[in-house]
């Protein structure tokens, strides 16, 4: 897959079928859509462009937003890569590319820089200044300038309409089953392995410390979760904790790791931990033999867990 930082960086000689949006999650139902994309482009006649914007468009519009995103850049990327998608723009969004009116973003860059040849997207759509423009405009705008639009239906991303929103509420309230089920994927985090206070090492359970650098990226619930982690492509199952530690006072947000049965020199690696299933909130233990024999019958209950899954 080609990555492009700009609009302006890309071209083709090829006339392209192309999407748009911010596909925040990846969902099955933004799936949906670039399947389509990319089964239209089988026979090498087009090219498929997605062109997607970062930041999000409502971190630049509204001033009070604190929204959180289901995917880094580089996660979507890997998301993307893996449908099949040819070409990928993400573009800067801004203030003055918001203003665009929805004829000059037609007119401009769907067919001036992007060479479009059909655009598939889903069926409440909006663009342009203020997002006034909808779907019948841009069937409109397809005749005028000579390009194909196709729309997907609400019944065909499905039934009960996925939403990168509900897939945040899901998360929210730790309802991995949900969120995964929308996603069509299991959840995921991303993140560098740095040193804590290693004081899990004195009651046996070490964990691995993982700083997130994108603060944007949405965390799930506090508590603890039972988790599939990748280290230099080797799969190591264990447990994650979100939180502030309470039963040691810690004041600052943390996500640790315990991998099961693993004992290596990971610090400054790289960690992708996808999360399976919650086990419970976090809680504030009266001493550390309690949090200690708690932190047992989880080890217990996700080594049974994953037997079950690997079975």
């Amino acid at each position: 897959m080609k990555i492009f930082n700009s609009i302006n960086d890309f071209s083709s000689n090829k006339k392209t079928i192309l999407t748009l949006g911010t596909f925040d999650g990846v969902h099955i139902g933004h799936k949906k859509i670039l399947e389509k994309v990319t089964q239209g482009t089988e026979n090498s006649k087009y090219e498929s462009v997605v062109l997607t914007f970062f930041p999000h468009p409502r971190m630049v519009l509204q001033e009070q937003s604190e929204i959180k995103l289901l995917n880094t850049i580089p996660e979507k990327i890997d998301l993307l890569e893996q449908i099949g998608v040819e070409n990928l723009i993400v573009h800067p969004f801004d203030e003055t590319f918001s203003r665009l009116t929805a004829e000059d973003f037609v007119e401009t860059i769907l067919v001036g820089k992007l060479n479009i040849q059909k655009i598939i997207i889903g069926h409440d759509h909006r663009f342009g200044r203020n997002r006034t423009a909808n779907i019948d405009d841009l069937i409109e705008f397809g005749h005028k300038y000579g390009f194909e639009v196709e729309q997907i239906s609400v019944q065909e991303i499905n039934a009960i309409s996925v939403s990168s929103t509900k897939i945040r509420q899901a998360l929210s309230e730790a309802d991995m089953a949900l969120a995964n089920k929308y996603l069509g994927y299991n959840y995921f985090l991303t993140g560098t392995i740095v040193k804590g206070k290693q004081l899990g090492r004195t009651i046996g359970f070490p964990t691995a410390n993982i700083h997130i650098e994108e603060g944007y990226k949405l965390i799930p619930q506090n508590g603890a979760y039972i988790v599939e982690t990748n280290i230099d492509q080797q799969i190591v199952y264990g447990m994650m904790n979100i939180g502030f530690n309470p039963t040691v006072e810690n004041k600052s947000l943390s996500i640790e790791v315990h991998l099961i049965d693993f004992n290596e020199d990971i610090y400054d690696k790289r960690i992708k931990i996808t999360l399976l299933q919650y086990l419970r909130p976090e809680q504030k233990f009266e001493s550390l033999e309690a949090l200690t024999t708690q932190l047992n019958l989880d080890k217990k209950i996700t080594i049974e867990y994953v037997a079950n899954i690997q079975i």
